[in-house]
């Protein structure tokens, strides 16, 4: 009974990969905040200064007006919270979308793949590390432009079946605020919810690309078997990383772009300033992919260990029946 009781699949909590992967960043420290860092570098100082001049932007407030036209015309209240909230939100994510784009697809996707070949056990025979590393960024690029469009079709749908309920409460004779309010918080938290699932697969199947060398809508339909039964702890592990990235973009804001605007003229001083916030930030990212690799190791270990254990099962039954059936 021992035997087969320590086979039984065990799921590691989001703390203890925290703790492994912290583990595997101090073990080649050398390794990643020198070339890896540096290579996310780029993609963290765009988004860190996109972030902070994008008030101001006038293609920010040309995008609202467009944004707003629409959102006016498909028939959302412009009374209602949510309508300003997504409005708002919305613009500033396409634009950010965009601008931090060709560092996206070139810098944060090398760096990523140079993290997942570091931490892959796969050795292909024949080929040279720089050629396995171009190979593993082709599958990390496929799968990125798959997972944009994968995020696109979700927020898509999500508007589309909040217009449809909205419109289903104005037939019915339904819209009084309280009413509006009441749609407005379930579209937000059925929305948040659906984005946030799908960017957790997203990512998963961006590490299993680079994993397996499999990219595109494959590694996509993979990442959702893969993450079957995990969903809590990939959100744990998103909450946790998301928060250590918003308190480096609200340190850059408050040392660098308030800094700026009062001084009005940057120095010495305020540019090494945000120079190391913006390598902080590529650590972090960094450290994000460790998660990464290391949850999903977490999670293709679970699944073997469960498909082990329910093939252990079946013999254990026939021999407990067959017992039964020569008691007298």
């Amino acid at each position: 009974m021992d035997e087969y009781s320590s086979s039984i699949p065990i799921r590691e909590t989001a703390g203890r990969i925290i703790r492994r992967s912290i583990f595997t960043f101090l073990q080649k420290y050398q390794y990643f905040t020198s070339t890896a860092a540096l290579l996310a570098f780029p993609f963290a100082a765009s988004t860190l200064l996109s972030q902070a001049f994008l008030p101001s932007s006038v293609v920010l407030a040309l995008i609202q007006r467009r944004f707003r036209s629409l959102f006016l015309a498909a028939g959302f209240p412009p009374s209602s919270e949510l309508f300003a909230i997504l409005n708002l939100k919305l613009s500033q994510t396409i634009v950010t979308y965009f601008l931090v784009l060709p560092f996206s697809l070139s810098f944060l996707l090398l760096a990523k793949a140079y993290i997942i070949k570091s931490l892959s056990n796969r050795k292909p025979a024949g080929e040279t590390p720089f050629s396995s590393w171009i190979t593993q960024y082709k599958s990390l690029f496929q799968t990125q432009i798959c997972s944009s469009l994968v995020i696109l079709s979700v927020n898509a749908t999500c508007f589309s079946l909040l217009l449809f309920a909205i419109n289903c409460f104005d037939v019915l004779g339904i819209s009084s605020p309280e009413a509006l309010l009441f749609v407005s918080s379930v579209g937000a938290v059925v929305y948040s919810i659906i984005l946030a699932n799908a960017y957790i697969i997203c990512n998963m199947a961006l590490v299993l690309s680079g994993m397996e060398n499999r990219g595109g809508y494959l590694a996509i339909l993979k990442a959702c078997v893969l993450i079957q039964g995990r969903s809590s702890t990939a959100m744990s592990l998103a909450v946790v990383i998301n928060i250590a990235l918003a308190a480096i973009e609200a340190l850059f804001q408050y040392r660098i772009v308030k800094a700026y605007r009062r001084a009005a003229s940057p120095n010495s001083s305020m540019a090494l300033e945000g120079l190391f916030i913006g390598y902080l930030y590529g650590i972090l990212l960094v450290i994000d992919t460790i998660v990464g690799c290391t949850f999903f190791k977490s999670c293709r270990t679970f699944k073997s260990g469960q498909e082990d254990w329910n093939s252990v099962q079946i013999p254990i039954e026939d021999a407990s029946l067959n017992t039964l059936k020569e008691v007298p």
